[in-house]
């Protein structure tokens, strides 16, 4: 049986932040227009380049336990959020690392952690409203080309593919990914039932 560590206050608050903060950097970098990749060694094979904040956080393994606990609840926004979206993972982990840092100061300087939540969960709210009273339906073959692009690291050509795509699919139906075993890209249409 191996032993347990356990930290108290600061200790493992100071640890925790310090995990989530070297994640956070690593993928902060990836967001923007100007976005930079990532170079990820791993324990075998080649090292990955990369510019998904998901992908950075699930590679990413610090030697600290500690502070790997950090960077694991940053690794769960991200996930949740490519679950549920497919795609703004980089921005849920820096968003996810802010909230844990303004979190851990306000609590040191002895706030509840109760209102702490419920203050986010008004924020929440508030934000939410806000997105929706901003957004518009995305309807045009122009403008799917245009966030597809955007989703693509400004690839227009992997946008009017996907563009391309979902006008053949239509609203109902499903497009699906593959790596190819060339280096075409090329779109399929399989009809359904």
């Amino acid at each position: 049986m191996t032993a347990k560590k356990i930290l108290f206050r600061s200790q493992a608050r100071d640890k925790i932040l310090r995990g989530a903060t070297q994640l956070a950097d690593a993928v902060r970098i990836t967001l923007g227009p100007k976005s930079k990749s990532v170079l990820i060694q791993k324990k075998w094979g080649v090292p990955l380049v990369c510019n998904d904040g998901v992908t950075i956080a699930r590679e990413t393994e610090l030697e600290d336990p500690e502070e790997d606990l950090g960077a694991r609840m940053l690794r769960q926004a991200a996930e949740k959020t490519g679950e549920a979206v497919g795609d703004g993972t980089s921005t849920s982990t820096i968003l996810a690392h802010a909230i844990l840092a303004d979190g851990i100061r306000n609590a040191v300087a002895g706030a509840s952690a109760i209102d702490l939540k419920r203050g986010l969960d008004r924020g929440l709210k508030v934000a939410v409203a806000a997105l929706r009273a901003l957004s518009r339906p995305v309807q045009t073959r122009l403008e799917k080309a245009q966030v597809a692009t955007i989703s693509a690291h400004n690839d227009p050509a992997i946008g009017e593919l996907v563009a391309e795509a979902m006008e053949k699919v239509g609203g109902e139906g499903v497009i699906t990914v593959e790596e190819s075993k060339t280096t075409e890209t090329v779109l399929e249409v399989v009809e359904g039932m």
